[in-house]
């Protein structure tokens, strides 16, 4: 199956691999932990400490570890943001939680271990008593001190620890590290064209980054992806819209002279051979530039001077549908339109109001739904006439689509992603490996996956303005929702 799920261009592959730019550095780092601690391989269990090799940033830190084949990760095992209004003092905390771990004496007789560095305070701290003793100064001050010492190096760490991670939130797992990893990939091309220049809006977007990297890390620490994957996605589209302003702040200035609207100075949207340009003169919605939301100090959210109804609360519907084939070689076979489409009055109605209200109640701003989700919702589908007719609402759909009448994000998905977001939200998806044939399972976490990656093009083909959900649209069935 041909995927026409194409990556968005980026700056630059910043964190794909440690120390990106610098193997050098990697091979130092890699050699120092080989001779230091435990490197993973195919024998450690979930249990083991396997040592870390910390690259710092501005933000915060990714920890890698070092494979025992010795090719570099691809996925860090900790990432580490530290908060956006730290001060001098707040930021040696990712210096210092990312220090070298402390060495452990482990003695024969007694329970525990003891830090190395504690038992040279304690050797340095008798010393200095015995030498303190013989030169007049009484006992009732030395023996205080030579006690005190010791128990002060062993748990005073302990207690910085604590005090620094209160500016930190810290990251763990393949998945949640995976999408961390991408938001700070973005957010490193953001900070690069911000570095050494005086222009507001370049600096203003790595702040903006800076604090969407920080937003993210919360959910990702306490809940997990799959609790906080519509916040997960409605960030990266943040981000992505922040990094194609950039893009365009970055163009010559012989593009800057172009006609002056969002559209015009737009890269190609590959994923969609529909292109919202190609638009009535009757669109309801005008259009800012990225530059001046920037000046404004705004977020690059889409535009709030579209009518209450064709926001919808920026909510988005995903469904699948019988291929087609618009160019050569390309599939569609998967399509996301806004939610407000529902209301098109060329959609079946009152169904496409009817889904439209189940669609949108109790979503989050930027929140994309697939049709499964609401099948799911409906007790499986049990209550489906209850809100009307699925499948000729997205026949409609469709044929609007065709004809030019509303924007959508045509996509070909791969058999397992599209299978994934066909399926509700707890299914899980069994496939054999043709090659090896080893059965491989794809579940709730992996269909999260799906709907970033779906969201981070959404963010793309959509930057500089939303997706236009057609004219005349009819009043949704709960108008207090819409505004």
């Amino acid at each position: 199956m041909t995927n026409t799920l194409h990556t968005p261009p980026t700056a630059a592959a910043h964190h794909e691999r440690p120390f990106n730019g610098h193997p050098r550095r990697w091979e130092k780092e890699r050699a120092l932990a080989q001779r230091s601690g435990h490197v993973r391989d195919h024998t450690c269990s979930a249990d083991c400490e396997p040592v870390l090799v910390y690259e710092r940033t501005r933000w915060g830190w990714l920890a890698w570890t070092v494979p025992g084949d010795g090719s570099p990760p691809e996925i860090p095992h900790q990432i580490g943001v530290l908060t956006p209004a730290a001060s001098r003092v707040q930021r040696l905390a990712p210096r210092w939680l990312t220090r070298r771990p402390a060495q452990q004496l482990t003695l024969a007789t007694l329970p525990g271990s003891l830090r190395l560095s504690t038992a040279c305070v304690a050797l340095i701290s008798l010393l200095t008593g015995l030498f303190a003793a013989r030169h007049g100064i009484p006992v009732g001050i030395v023996l205080p001190a030579v006690l005190l010492a010791p128990v002060l190096a062993e748990h005073l760490p302990d207690r910085l620890d604590a005090r620094a991670l209160e500016h930190v939130r810290a990251v763990e797992g393949d998945v949640p590290c995976r999408y961390l990893q991408r938001l700070a990939a973005w957010h490193a091309s953001l900070v690069q064209a911000a570095a050494g220049s005086d222009r507001y809006e370049l600096r203003r977007s790595a702040e903006i980054g800076q604090h969407l990297l920080w937003d993210a890390a919360d959910p990702l620490q306490t809940c997990g992806v799959r609790s906080a994957s519509a916040e997960l996605i409605a960030r990266e589209r943040l981000m992505v819209q922040l990094a194609h302003q950039v893009t365009q702040i970055l163009k010559p200035t012989a593009d800057d002279n172009a006609p002056g609207t969002t559209q015009d100075c737009a890269p190609a949207r590959p994923l969609s051979p529909y292109s919202p340009g190609a638009r009535p003169s009757t669109h309801p919605d005008p259009r800012r530039t990225p530059t001046a939301l920037l000046q404004k100090g705004i977020l690059p959210m889409p535009s709030s001077e579209a009518s209450p109804v064709a926001r919808s609360l920026d909510v988005y519907f995903l469904f699948a549908h019988e291929p087609y084939y618009p160019a050569a070689a390309q599939e569609i076979n998967t399509t996301v339109v806004a939610a407000a489409s529902l209301l098109h009055p060329r959609v079946r109605q009152p169904d496409g109001a009817r889904i439209h209200d189940r669609l949108v109640r109790g979503r989050r701003p930027g929140e994309i739904v697939p049709l499964a989700t609401l099948t799911h919702e409906l007790d499986g589908g049990a209550r489906w006439p209850e809100a009307g007719d699925w499948e000729t609402a997205t026949d409609d759909l469709l044929q609007l689509i065709r004809d030019h009448d509303c924007d959508a994000l045509n996509l070909g998905l791969p058999e397992i992603a599209r299978a994934l977001v066909c399926n509700g939200p707890h299914a899980e998806i069994r496939a054999v490996d043709p090659t090896s044939g080893a059965h491989l399972a794809y579940g709730p976490a992996d269909r999260i996956e799906v709907l970033v990656e779906i969201g981070r093009h959404l963010a793309w083909a959509e930057a500089g303005t939303p997706l236009w959900p057609g004219n005349d649209l009819l009043p949704p069935l709960n108008s207090a929702d819409a505004s």
